[in-house]
């Protein structure tokens, strides 16, 4: 078993003292030897962190000792290294940035379906099915048959929805995202715009991808993770990808031989757009990278 434990947790409810919680929310973290990044809005709680066995369960039950994150779920798997550098809880208008804070998924919301019952759902032709991811998550690996809004971000995600689908056309839309948290709140929008049955892949990839035996699924190549493994596989490991820090897109081997790569900083898609301040920024955050690696070795 891998020593690191990494869990993957977010949770849509009212939280309007969301400030005076960050610093014993952070103390507590570093206390515990758990590194990652946490997310605190007036509309709930987003993370991924990482640690040992005990560290992880001492936060997810400190969380979960607060009555408004007594039901807070999370999705777990491992690492044979620390994939974050540092503890960040971080304050934010929301926790999953639409560009709608008024959108409340704690209010109204489509309909969860466990990972069991999703391959039946997308298998039904009269459900379109759209991946609320940025464009190069969707590239590495998707759904069968996924629609790719080929978004950069997820605030754009609302064009994506005025240009291409309409409530009275596309009467049954279902979602998906890496855990969970976009695709929810993309049915709340949904809903909003006047679509009639929405649903959403409870827990998102990483759940499907722990339950669903790789025979039986329809999932297509490799899930993009927000932390130093860049992708998981089926089976939750780290796949042997590199994403490119400036234009995200995967570093295959040959892209490593060619003179406008250079590790940590561009590939050969995005060299030649570079300004000069942007590739000396770039190296300059791989050389602080490198540093705290050293001294966390």
């Amino acid at each position: 078993m891998s020593s690191i434990v990494i869990a993957a947790f977010y949770k849509f409810v009212d939280l309007p003292d969301y400030r005076e919680r960050q610093r014993p929310l952070r103390d507590f973290c570093v206390a515990q030897a758990v590194k990652g990044s946490i997310l605190l809005a007036a509309e709930g709680i987003n993370g991924t962190i990482a640690g040992s066995r005990q560290g992880i369960d001492a936060v997810l039950a400190y969380l979960r000792q607060d009555a408004v994150f007594a039901s807070l779920t999370h999705k777990e798997s491992h690492a044979d290294f620390m994939p974050f550098g540092r503890m960040k809880v971080r304050l934010k208008q929301e926790i999953v940035n639409l560009g709608r804070p008024d959108i409340t998924p704690s209010k109204r919301v489509g309909q969860y379906v466990p990972a069991a019952e999703w391959n039946a759902l997308i298998s039904d032709p009269d459900v379109i099915l759209v991946d609320t991811r940025n464009d190069f998550e969707v590239v590495l690996g998707t759904f069968k048959g996924a629609v790719n809004p080929k978004t950069a971000a997820f605030n754009q995600f609302p064009e994506f929805v005025s240009q291409n689908l309409d409530p009275s056309c596309h009467k049954k839309v279902a979602m998906f995202c890496t855990g969970g948290i976009r695709c929810e709140k993309a049915t709340a929008y949904l809903l909003e715009q006047g679509f009639a049955e929405v649903y959403h892949l409870k827990d998102g990839i990483l759940k499907y991808l722990e339950q669903v035996p790789s025979e039986e699924s329809l999932w297509q190549g490799n899930c993009f993770v927000f932390d130093e493994r860049v992708t998981v596989d089926h089976r939750l490991q780290p796949a042997p990808l590199e994403l490119c820090p400036m234009c995200k897109t995967a570093v295959e081997p040959h892209h490593r031989t060619s003179p406008k790569y250079e590790f940590g900083v561009s590939c050969p898609t995005c060299a030649d757009t570079l300004t000069p301040d942007q590739i000396e920024r770039a190296r300059e955050k791989q050389r602080q990278l490198e540093l705290t690696t050293a001294r966390n070795a």
